[in-house]
């Protein structure tokens, strides 16, 4: 798929600045609108995963002057990341009103979209008795396992080299020779 393909340009982005591989494209009507990959390492902020960079690149760029209006814009495109969504990003995923998901590889530590919660069929804040609508969360097609063995090796990359800014102790940083 062209778009995972590129979802996967950006994570080797990222695998080149020894960050954890996971690389995401925004498409609106078939043309990419934003990209990101993960920056927590370099930014020292654990929020800053590709799907939040790709996001924080359309809120000036798309002028909107209400979280609706965002939603609406945002209820249009589509979202290719390489890994699932975690926890957190499902839920921003949901609370923005994306139209679709697709993914490369499950996340099964931390997976929004099925692995761990399910925050794309449930919404955000969802109970029995309210439509997830109301309690703040939009719910979201997901489709998972789009160029996953893709995905898998470059995490296989990542962490045979080692996380430099992994907690203590852990294993030597291989020197990285860019492709």
């Amino acid at each position: 798929m062209e778009f995972m393909d590129l979802a996967l340009a950006q994570a080797r982005q990222a695998l080149n600045r020894l960050e954890v591989p996971v690389g995401c494209v925004i498409v609106e009507n078939g043309r990419v609108i934003a990209s990101g990959s993960n920056r927590t390492n370099e930014t020292r902020n654990a929020t800053r995963h590709a799907e939040m960079e790709a996001i924080d690149m359309l809120l000036p760029r798309w002028e909107c002057s209400s979280h609706e209006d965002f939603s609406k814009r945002f209820a249009g495109c589509e979202l290719y990341v390489t890994c699932e969504p975690c926890i957190m990003c499902a839920a921003a995923l949901s609370l923005l009103g994306i139209g679709k998901v697709f993914y490369g590889c499950k996340n099964d530590r931390f997976g929004g979209c099925g692995s761990i919660l399910s925050l794309h069929s449930n919404g955000v804040g969802h109970c029995a008795s309210e439509a997830p609508e109301s309690a703040g969360g939009m719910t979201y097609p997901c489709v998972g396992g789009i160029m996953a063995e893709e995905a898998i090796g470059l995490f296989r990359e990542f962490y045979e080299q080692g996380n430099p800014k992994a907690p203590k102790p852990h294993r030597p940083v291989l020197s990285r020779i860019s492709t």
